[in-house]
């Protein structure tokens, strides 16, 4: 092996639920629930841009591609099962 390689330190691998703050949680558990963004803002007490605002900070924090045909929700919500 690389000596290079072996001197690096092992990061133990993070869930990226764990990135997610609470309220990001809660918005997901919701999109699992098969809610629609314009359904979650009056339940949440927010704004539907506040409810996009947490959307988009989700997919980014669990990193899903951008370039998903449109799955990138779908694909959110199995992260959450998965956890």
């Amino acid at each position: 092996m690389d000596p290079e390689v072996i001197t690096q330190p092992v990061r133990p691998r993070q869930d990226p639920l764990e990135q997610l703050s609470p309220r990001e949680r809660e918005v997901l558990a919701l999109i699992a629930e098969g809610r629609s963004n314009a359904s979650l803002a009056p339940r949440l007490f927010i704004s539907e841009a506040a409810v996009n605002k947490h959307i988009g900070d989700i997919f980014s924090k669990l990193d899903l591609p951008v370039d998903t045909e449109g799955h990138r929700r779908v694909l959110a919500v199995l992260a959450f099962l998965r956890a």
